[in-house]
């Protein structure tokens, strides 16, 4: 199922023509169907940067004897939905990312938990050839994608300065395991009264893609794009070396759609971007909960959940929030970030929590990890975060390090003041000098729903998205069919083969397997040495910071035999190396539990008699705390009491 768009450099009047053809199939009489959507531009050159247009010209053209009811003016094609996009004329952008005419297709995935993708025509030079050659030239791209009377439709139309790009429906076995559980299927489709079906709704139906109002799209401001088009340049020149650009702001101002963004613009110069994850809540190329440092080398063209990746380094933190231990938190960072091999830019994503303690945290990795370029977003209804200014960072003492003047009033040496960060050894023997970073203020405008109040649900569910994304791997390549959870093989695991260690709370021994038991557990590599014991399970006195290997789940817990049963998509070759197993207070999705297909009988782990009035009992397992509560917290508000005569 194919359409193919042409659009003009930067837009202009559009004219839409789409019909269905069978094609037969070698070997056979089955047929499949195609819907062929041409879609010409009439040529507006714009003036562009990045793909955003600035300034215009009136539409080029004379021709008048194609014009119909179906035209109109369209700048970029805003679609939700799911679809695999190749470029066979021209160039054209999606999420700041540039395919071109020969790259390779790109799936994209435009979806209803945030803004809606564009893709836009991009500017591009033109060769010294007539327009007859570049006709030649087109019509010889377009014959193993289209039939003769579609070519010469297109090519009756066409100009220099098209862009052409086919569309293709897209099926992973990600977004069919996503889209198997009830509710799910939201995400990526929505259907909604459409009073005009036209030949262009359903050409684009069929893909499984439908156009929306370019006010539904992504949207960046001009201090936004004038941030990101100075870190390209400064990222490509590499004139003082590689930049570590972080990036802080307070919650839903738009950082993790700024990071995407400039991640897909620098593969358009570079080969590969390093990305540092320290917001554990809302992870970008991860399960939640994580510390991970990644080497980036494909666009980013969907939300989290669409794109879970092997970080190079990734230690599980296992909570979403840092709350009440700073500490080791500050300690993963430097650990996952000493593998930094400043061979790429770095981006360092942070947390949304900016204020009381939040902001002192955010010095403090501002210190540890010196950044060349520090991009601070605010908004009008984000709350007050002081400019970091190298001046301000010198002068403000973080959690756990001092400023510049407390450090000289107080006397210490360089080695007293390294030994309290913990650097490398042959890091304390050069001075450490805080060279000061170059501040970039962001202002965002973007419109969202989220508001305190629905704020925290919202992120639950972009969380479970991302452990159903995660889990998705474990499904067989299209075409197979889907297999439910529990008709998938897990790894048997000896209790004495790995250690076992509950991260957010304290769990009596004797309890411990019942806490491990149907959990999402983190496939560790500690350098302790496990083997020896004889039985197990062998559990550990502290949470260890180490190397994590990936995910799974504890599916059953085999008393008799002393196994575990873990199921996972880690490779093979990599368990051989896991010996630690933590257990953190990221849960897994009830819709695992409660909506696995082909179950008989009583549901496995699953109880409506449960009091919550026990100790130890919640209904927020796993709940990220908001700023709000936290605030609360520490500093409760007076209880104020009527008085009665």
């Amino acid at each position: 199922i194919k359409g193919a768009l042409a659009f003009g450099a930067g837009g202009g009047e559009m004219m839409v023509r789409g019909r269905r053809q069978g094609h037969s199939c070698s070997g056979g009489r089955m047929w499949r169907e195609l819907w062929v959507l041409e879609t010409f531009t009439r040529v507006s050159v714009y003036q562009m940067r990045h793909g955003f247009e600035l300034t215009s010209s009136q539409p080029q053209f004379s021709d008048t004897e194609i014009l119909s009811e179906s035209l109109w003016v369209c700048r970029g094609f805003t679609f939700s939905g799911i679809c695999r996009v190749t470029c066979l004329y021209g160039q054209v952008q999606v999420f700041g990312f540039t395919i071109s005419q020969g790259q390779t297709a790109q799936d994209v995935f435009s979806t209803y938990t945030h803004s809606r993708l564009t893709i836009n025509a991009v500017h591009y030079s033109i060769t010294e050839k007539s327009k007859k050659e570049m006709k030649r030239e087109a019509r010889a791209l377009l014959r193993s994608h289209l039939n003769r009377d579609d070519r010469c439709w297109l090519m009756k139309n066409f100009s220099p300065l098209c862009s052409i790009v086919m569309l293709e429906q897209l099926k992973t076995s990600t977004v069919n395991f996503l889209v198997s559980h009830p509710g799910l299927s939201y995400v990526f489709v929505q259907e909604s009264p459409t009073f005009q079906i036209n030949s262009e709704h359903l050409a684009l139906r069929s893909v499984g893609i439908r156009r929306e109002k370019k006010k539904n799209g992504l949207r960046l401001t001009e201090s936004a794009l004038s941030a990101m088009e100075e870190l390209v340049t400064v990222s490509c020149e590499e004139v003082d070396g590689c930049p570590v650009i972080l990036v802080c702001g307070s919650q839903d101002v738009g950082k993790s759609t700024f990071n995407r963004y400039l991640i897909n613009q620098l593969l358009n110069s570079i080969s590969c971007v390093d990305y540092l994850e320290c917001d554990l809540g809302q992870t970008e190329f991860t399960p939640p909960g994580c510390i991970s440092l990644l080497n980036i080398t494909e666009p980013v063209l969907g939300p989290p959940f669409t794109h879970q990746r092997t970080p190079q380094k990734m230690v599980y933190y296992g909570k979403p929030s840092c709350k009440n231990n700073y500490e080791n938190y500050i300690e993963v960072i430097k650990y996952v970030f000493s593998s930094y091999k400043r061979e790429s830019p770095l981006i360092v994503n942070t947390m949304g929590w900016v204020s009381d303690k939040g902001l002192l945290l955010l010095i403090d990795l501002i210190r540890l990890l010196s950044p060349s370029h520090v991009v601070q977003f605010s908004s009008g209804r984000s709350k007050y975060m002081p400019n970091l200014t190298p001046d301000y960072v010198d002068d403000m003492d973080g959690l756990y390090t001092k400023s510049k003047s407390r450090v000289r009033n107080r006397g210490f040496q360089l080695a007293e003041f390294t030994e309290s960060l913990e650097f490398a050894d042959e890091e304390k023997e050069s001075p450490v000098v805080f060279t000061g970073h170059k501040l970039m203020c962001v202002q965002s405008d973007f419109a969202f729903r989220k508001t305190p109040r629905n704020r925290e649900s919202h992120n639950k569910v972009l969380r479970d998205l991302a452990v159903l994304g995660y889990l998705g791997q474990l499904q067989p390549p299209v075409p197979k069919p889907l297999c439910p959870l529990h008709g998938l093989t897990p790894y048997q695991v000896p209790f004495n083969a790995v250690a076992l260690r509950i991260i957010h709370a304290d769990v009596a021994p004797t309890h411990i397997l019942y806490a491990v038991n149907a959990s999402w557990v983190g496939l560790c590599k500690i350098l302790d040495d496990v083997r020896g014991y004889a039985n197990g399970p062998i559990l550990l006195a502290q949470t260890p910071i180490c190397d994590c290997l990936g995910f799974g789940i504890c599916r059953g817990i085999d008393m008799e035999k002393r196994l575990y049963h873990i199921l996972t998509p880690v490779p093979p070759e990599e368990l051989r190396n896991v010996n630690c197993l933590l257990v953190g207070a990221i849960s897994i999705p009830h819709c695992v539990f409660k909506s696995q297909r082909g179950l008989e009988g009583t549901i496995p782990y699953i109880t409506t008699d449960y009091n919550f009035k026990l100790p130890g009992a919640s209904e927020k397992i796993g709940a990220r705390e908001t700023e709000e509560t936290r605030e609360e917290k520490v500093h409760p508000k007076p209880k104020l009491y009527r008085k009665i005569n």
